[in-house]
């Protein structure tokens, strides 16, 4: 999958209109209500949900407007910060593998193992050999899950313009309500975006046996339609049914 995200544009196509987009959001959120819980109740199946994207690119606001209309025990969600002592005593994959969704369980990945061939790479805490056998592993890693646990993946790519992820990060110094959000390194974390869109592009090349969807983010209305929208399709794909009562 070679992608250019340079030339793939961050705003919704000229021809949706906003509201009639938040109308079928809201549709598709009542019915993804409906359909995790029959996910819920049949059990034979798991569904991990991977949140990429720059900081700032609205992973947090998502997760709150997607998925909070669903039955909180069927749905949980992991963010991954820094590896802790432990967790780097271990292969990369340890910590990740643990928090894979168990059957009938929906699972957000809040970032997730593709970190470990980003951040890692752009500040050269690996080298791209280490990178490359990262990525196989990956591989590896979503092709037993999807065959072994009987798991499906969407992974998401939250594709933010430059200029809009520098708004959000200043409205994190003005806002009262995202104050908390600030940390100062994210500004310099920013400094480095050229050598982060170049790790995705090559994340999207050599980790693409799951396939990627990206998401056009700059607006959180049509980023929050997409992703439900794929969401909803997947889940009718599957056309699961209750299960019979047990004697």
């Amino acid at each position: 999958m070679d992608v250019n995200l340079q030339k793939l544009n961050t705003r919704p196509p000229e021809n949706v209109e906003k509201e009639n987009i938040k109308e079928k959001t809201g549709k598709i959120l009542a019915n993804l209500k409906e359909l995790q819980n029959v996910f819920y109740a049949n059990g034979r199946h798991a569904l991990l949900i991977v949140l990429q994207g720059m900081d700032a690119s609205g992973k947090d606001g998502l997760i709150r407007n997607v998925f909070t209309s669903m039955n909180p025990q069927g749905v949980s969600v992991t963010s991954f910060k820094a590896p802790s002592t432990l967790e780097r005593s271990h292969d990369f994959l340890w910590r990740i593998h643990m928090e894979t969704p168990q059957k009938g369980m929906i699972k957000i990945f809040n970032r997730s193992h593709y970190e470990d061939i980003l951040i890692t790479r752009v500040h050269k805490w690996i080298d791209d050999d280490t990178a490359i056998k990262r990525m196989q592993s990956i591989n590896d890693f979503e092709r037993m899950l999807v065959e072994q646990n009987n798991t499906t993946i969407l992974k998401f790519y939250l594709h933010i313009s430059k200029s809009e992820q520098m708004k959000r990060l200043t409205e994190r110094l003005t806002i009262p309500s995202k104050k908390w959000k600030y940390n100062a390194n994210d500004f310099k974390e920013a400094e480095y975006w050229d050598e982060y869109r170049m790790g995705y592009e090559d994340c999207f090349k050599k980790c693409n046996e799951v396939p990627w969807t990206i998401v056009p983010s700059d607006q959180n209305w049509y980023k929050e339609y997409v992703i439900a929208n794929a969401i909803e399709e997947k889940l009718l794909a599957m056309k699961l049914t209750y299960p019979n009562a047990v004697e």
